[in-house]
């Protein structure tokens, strides 16, 4: 993202729906057993705060800081479609305008 913003390019910071952080911002390797979140209110919690505070817990229980422009929803789930349908509904009702990135408000 720094180089793309240092050369005049519109980024976007994206961050995980269903994913675990580490204290250093990076997601939690899928090797280990708790790198995924399997219920659906804690990622959409997750996701609303990401979006809200600008802010993550991590599995290590640290509160870091994390810019969310856009948010990865994994389409290969078992549950995606009813996954993505209420990350959209709560967002909707928190007030998060859902746009595509880089659109003008």
């Amino acid at each position: 993202m720094k180089a793309g913003n240092g050369i005049g390019l519109r980024t976007a910071s994206e961050v995980f729906a269903d994913r675990t952080y580490q204290q250093d911002g990076s997601l939690t390797s899928r090797r280990l057993p708790n790198a995924l979140i399997t219920d659906t209110e804690q990622a959409v919690g997750q996701v609303v705060r990401m979006i809200k505070e600008s802010k993550v817990t991590t599995v290590q229980g640290m509160e870091i800081p994390l810019r969310a422009d856009t948010v990865c929803l994994h389409g290969d789930g078992a549950h995606a479609l009813s996954f993505a349908q209420r990350i959209r509904e709560r967002l909707t009702e928190e007030g998060i305008l859902i746009q595509a990135a880089g659109s003008k408000e």
